[in-house]
């Protein structure tokens, strides 16, 4: 009773300020005249108060008006027709616009409460189109030292070819971030939590201090999904993801999305991804939409499970260092706590020995599968060095603190107790040499 007769007086107020009432009693006046608008904003209060698992499984459902799909269609059509002589549809191609698209575009957008988003056709191209609406040649860069791989080796290689200037910084060391800002960059990325050592930083902060130095602030949150983090509420100016991983969650899509605070940003975003040729396709944004819908309970799982391994490794010799936000000694652990609404299913450890032993460690296991990649119903572990980090120079791995036998591991939803018996083998088989 208590909830209903909130979100009445919610719904009053809200109506007072919308139609310029004095107060809530001549609102109640004004809804018994005016039922059908009241009625409207009233469905519209609802849909802004919606939790993230209903609006990841809601999105898009009923709204096919021709002939009742509860399931949005899939639109492969590349061309549409115009009904007359410069008289287009609303979509005229779908490189620049796509039916399937929009509804997945809307869906992201809710989710990180932005004005809208982009889909793009990858990850890194989704940080690409980034830079390029934002930076020009001479303009500065800010990036995290830790950053994902592919990341780094985009920026220093476009850096090195004169597109623009890149300084990766320690952002957990507010000095060093002072500094970089003084520099007057026009754009700074935030990791949070990084990849692979899940340092995580304080999001809110970072975004003030570009704010106030007139720096666009962009946030990396594929490692969280906006199920557990969503830094446009934090101060951040945009949201990036790599749809590839939690959002579409089956590992059977490639696609990238920026979603933005500002309508304009976000008209500029969609301008240039069809510029460039970076937009997603239907296919892929039907799979993206159908996985997004069971998001929140995969991340429960997954969470559930990467917590029980993150307990099971900390009891193994062969473990010389563990990294994850819930472990009180992890940097940014006590910022994790306020910042995300939980801790992740992401976690990394180093092995106590040689290239032997992590290849023994490896060849035991059978449930998790060394592949790249993260956010899928299945478990992996990829070996940073050689797979996920490649592309930064030994110097530049050692400098983040990325060692010769990092190991991450993407806990999926298999049985907690499966993954962890599977582990049991391969420390078993390292053991053995």
């Amino acid at each position: 009773m208590h909830i209903i007769l909130t979100a009445i007086c919610g719904l009053l107020n809200l109506y007072a300020k919308k139609f310029r009432c004095p107060d809530v009693l001549t609102s109640i006046v004004a809804v018994v005249n005016l039922w059908p608008d009241f009625h409207r904003l009233s469905q519209e209060y609802l849909y802004m108060t919606r939790k993230q698992a209903t609006i990841a499984v809601r999105s898009g459902l009923n709204d096919d008006e021709q002939y009742g799909c509860v399931v949005p269609p899939i639109h492969l059509s590349s061309t549409y027709n115009f009904t007359g002589f410069n008289e287009p549809r609303a979509h005229d191609y779908s490189r620049r616009g796509n039916p399937t698209r929009d509804v997945v575009q809307r869906a992201l957008a809710e989710l990180e409460g932005g004005a809208g988003a982009v889909l793009t056709n990858t990850g890194m191209s989704a940080i690409h189109l980034v830079t390029t609406v934002f930076l020009k040649p001479g303009d500065l860069l800010i990036a995290p030292h830790d950053c994902y791989g592919g990341s780094y080796r985009l920026f220093d290689s476009l850096a090195t070819r004169g597109c623009y200037r890149v300084r990766f910084v320690d952002q957990s060391d507010e000095r060093a971030l002072q500094a970089a800002l003084e520099e007057k960059p026009k754009l700074v990325l935030v990791e949070s939590p990084s990849n692979p050592l899940l340092r995580v930083v304080d999001i809110a902060k970072i975004c003030r201090l570009a704010r106030e130095a007139s720096v666009v602030s962009v946030v990396d949150n594929t490692f969280l999904s906006p199920a557990l983090q969503n830094p446009l509420a934090l101060g951040a100016d945009l949201v990036l993801h790599s749809c590839t991983k939690y959002l579409n969650g089956h590992s059977d899509v490639v696609a990238g999305a920026v979603i933005a605070k500002d309508p304009e940003i976000v008209t500029e975003l969609a301008w240039w991804a069809n510029n460039i040729g970076v937009t997603g396709g239907a296919f892929d944004s039907y799979l993206l939409l159908r996985g997004l819908r069971t998001l929140v309970p995969r991340m429960e799982v997954a969470q559930r499970n990467a917590q029980a391994i993150v307990d099971y490794l900390q009891t193994q010799p062969l473990v010389k260092k563990l990294y994850h936000p819930s472990l009180p000694e992890n940097q940014g652990h006590e910022i994790a706590a306020r910042q995300q609404k939980g801790f992740g299913a992401m976690l990394s450890f180093e092995l106590d020995g040689d290239e032997e032993t992590l290849r023994r460690f490896l060849g035991g296991l059978s449930l998790f599968t060394l592949a790249e990649s993260l956010g899928g119903v299945e478990s992996l572990i990829s070996h940073a060095a050689t797979m996920t980090h490649a592309g930064m120079s030994p110097q530049a791995r050692a400098a983040a603190g990325i060692s010769e036998t990092l190991l991450r591991i993407s806990t999926g939803i298999e049985d907690g107790e499966d993954l962890i018996a599977d582990l049991e083998n391969g420390f078993r088989a390292a053991n053995k040499g």
